[in-house]
């Protein structure tokens, strides 16, 4: 197996035969991007394990295990976007570029756009799988680290499960969008490991959250892509309220500039973040001019009110750990989302829900 490490992220799009998809680790020729980390990692010799909220949900982490390979039915087939759902999902009806586009070119464009959000999904959990695996080093107590160590095995399964469904079912991927990537940068490269908490648990597991189950609403029930979304979905529920409960008690012991600088660094990726949900590699790729169909994807009165509603379970939770001060408050009101502060959060734990046994997929 050979490595190439590169100096620049990749940005072309790539596809997939399924002979690429089973290269053994002879041919296999692996692309590597190097950074560099402050990283300041902490023993805890006391193991004394507290019987508190962080310990259920590392239990129950134990026993909702799931496998990729057997708890998933891959054998079945994706089915088309009918053109109704397609037009729900398309912001550009009447703009020109597209309106050229034949109805079989408009529905490949739709396809872009869903494997586009799914490359996204999969280069997030890589960034989850290596912020859990610091978190792991750099938690102080040992409830924390035991947690984050059973939450990088789940990132690891969610990029095998997202990267085989991209590369067996849809052939192609995106690259990592370039507002993610910076976001993932700062998040991975700062050395407090509470800002790694804040920016990951909160903004983009909580991000996450929403857009799982928005995707899972409008995929039908039954559909592959329906089934892998129900199994993420469920292991992200549990990451969110492990970051909202473990903070909830570390940011009150914090000075208070200390407590503004966290809540300045949440807003901060809740702007990049926000900006990252636009597919301009898209645009990019079917020739289109990129700032003009960013601007016209902007003002779409669906995509706007879609962007600030996956934010419906970001603000409620940062306003509970106490991260919504006064000087941030106007900004998050300017980008329309302090409407959702008093929303229910996902602090409060739904035992019974969380402890819901899996169903198995496969056949």
């Amino acid at each position: 197996m050979g490595v190439q490490f590169v100096i620049d992220t990749p940005s072309e799009v790539r596809y997939f035969d399924q002979e690429a998809a089973r290269m053994d680790a002879g041919t296999a020729q692996q692309v590597a991007e190097i950074f560099q980390t402050p990283l300041t990692g902490s023993y805890n010799w006391d193991y004394r394990v507290q019987d508190d909220r962080i310990k259920k949900l590392y239990e129950l982490g134990k026993q909702l295990n799931w496998n990729v390979e057997t708890d998933i039915d891959w054998g079945k087939r994706r089915t088309r976007l009918t053109p109704e759902q397609r037009d729900a999902i398309v912001a550009f009806k009447g703009y020109g570029p597209y309106e050229a586009l034949s109805e079989e070119q408009k529905q490949e464009f739709a396809e872009h756009e869903n494997v586009w959000t799914l490359s996204q999904f999969l280069h997030g959990e890589q960034g989850a799988l290596l912020v859990a695996s610091q978190l792991t080093s750099c938690a102080p107590t040992l409830n924390a680290k035991l947690y984050a160590a059973s939450q990088t095995f789940d990132e690891a399964r969610h990029v095998e499960v997202f990267n085989k469904y991209l590369q067996t079912k849809a052939g192609y991927m995106y690259p990592v969008d370039p507002a993610l990537k910076s976001l993932l940068d700062k998040i991975l490269t700062d050395p407090r490991w509470d800002l790694k908490f804040i920016g990951m648990q909160l903004i983009i597991e909580g991000l996450a959250l929403s857009a799982f189950t928005t995707m899972k609403a409008t995929t039908p029930k039954g559909e592959l892509l329906n089934d892998v979304v129900e199994l993420v979905l469920r292991d992200e529920a549990r990451h969110v309220t492990f970051g909202i409960n473990y903070l909830e008690e570390h940011l009150k012991n914090l000075s208070e500039a200390e407590r503004e600088e966290r809540a300045r660094f949440a807003y901060e990726a809740c702007v990049v973040a926000r900006e990252r949900m636009i597919p301009k590699d898209v645009f990019h790729h079917w020739g289109w001019n990129v700032e003009e169909a960013r601007r016209i994807y902007l003002e779409g009165e669906f995509r706007q009110m879609f962007r600030n509603l996956m934010f419906m379970r970001v603000m409620p939770n940062l306003r509970r750990i106490g991260l919504l001060t006064d000087s941030v408050r106007p900004l998050f009101e300017q980008l329309g989302m302090l409407e959702y502060e008093n929303l229910k959060d996902d602090g409060d734990i739904d035992w019974a829900e969380l402890s819901r046994p899996l169903f198995t997929t496969a056949a």
